[in-house]
């Protein structure tokens, strides 16, 4: 008898042909919707495998009724939407989805930074309403980007992608982390930075943080307040490291200049949202690796740890 693998939105079956002969699949049967926690738990509790998206809070009631689980094939590279000590304690392997989607991740924060900087959305918008009229020679006018310093918040994968980026547009780099990352030192020029110090200095600031209890609304009141009023604040991390209140006040006051967001702290968020209402905002709904070659990478990889785990084998990429 075949595992039994229950993945929580519906994806595209010529990904799961491959791994038909290892698997029955069962799966929500919405790609837009996310699966009902009621539904969530009664699949889990016959399921030997689950693949989910953030969406799924793997929590310590969803463990307690998944009696048959093995593991958690989580699609993205963070996992706060899982309890890792409960599903270590209930004998559940945790797998994420790092490397993968690195390079389109950093495509994505550096075409939010230059979108944000240029004011791109507000300039297509200007025509699409109607207003341009004449040309004049502050129209629109934002911020440069070469030659500006650049403060990365978490240099991890992601982070030395975008360092990599910066660099090409002569950019001088700082960046502030857990620990020093001397290979990023010598290979990009970047500079290590107590965070309050990068702040200060940088002219964009970008956060590639993971959310864990100290970097909650680690970008608060005071980092705001730290930060040049030219600056331009970029999060394609996890929308809870920031106070959006917080956020908002800065842009409102002019304390910065402006902010390109990917996350937000309850998402999704709608057009009311008090963001979506700032001229000097750009919103993205979550879409940093969103290339349908990494997206597609993504699932393979956690249908490849769920084979391997359900196999007897180590994972290839896990949390636990």
């Amino acid at each position: 008898m075949k595992p039994v693998i229950y993945i929580t939105r519906k994806i595209p079956d010529d990904i799961l042909q491959p791994y038909q002969d290892s698997f029955d699949f069962r799966m929500w049967d919405k790609e837009e919707t996310p699966v009902p926690r009621d539904v969530l738990l009664s699949e889990a509790a016959s399921a030997d495998g689950v693949l989910c998206l953030l969406t799924e809070a793997i929590d310590k009631e969803f463990l307690a009724a998944a009696k048959h689980l093995k593991i958690v094939a989580n699609m993205a590279v963070g996992y706060d939407n899982i309890d890792v000590e409960a599903a270590r304690e209930h004998g559940v392997v945790v797998t994420n989805t790092p490397d993968v989607l690195t390079e389109t991740t950093a495509d994505l924060a550096f075409a939010l930074l230059m979108a944000t900087a240029r004011r791109i959305v507000e300039a297509n918008d200007y025509i699409r309403d109607d207003k341009w009229e004449y040309w004049s020679p502050y129209l629109l006018a934002g911020s440069d980007i070469h030659g500006k310093k650049i403060g990365i918040v978490g240099m991890g994968r992601i982070g030395e992608a975008v360092a990599r980026r910066a660099k090409g547009f002569d950019m001088s780099i700082l960046y502030h982390n857990r620990s020093r990352k001397v290979k990023a030192e010598q290979e990009l020029g970047a500079v290590y930075c107590e965070f309050t110090e990068l702040m200060k200095e940088a002219d964009f600031v970008v956060s590639l943080i993971p959310l864990t209890e100290e970097t909650k609304e680690m970008f608060n009141e005071q980092a705001f307040q730290n930060m040049k009023s030219s600056a331009v604040f970029i999060n394609v991390s996890r929308g809870a490291t920031v106070d959006e209140q917080a956020l908002h006040d800065a842009l409102t006051a002019n304390t910065i200049r402006a902010a390109g967001l990917d996350v937000f702290n309850q998402e999704p968020i709608s057009a009311e949202h008090p963001l979506m209402k700032l001229d000097n905002v750009v919103c993205l709904p979550h879409i940093g690796s969103a290339s349908v070659a990494t997206r597609t990478k993504m699932l393979e990889l956690c249908l490849d740890n769920l084979k391997e785990v359900l196999n007897g084998a180590q994972a290839m990429t896990p949390v636990n």
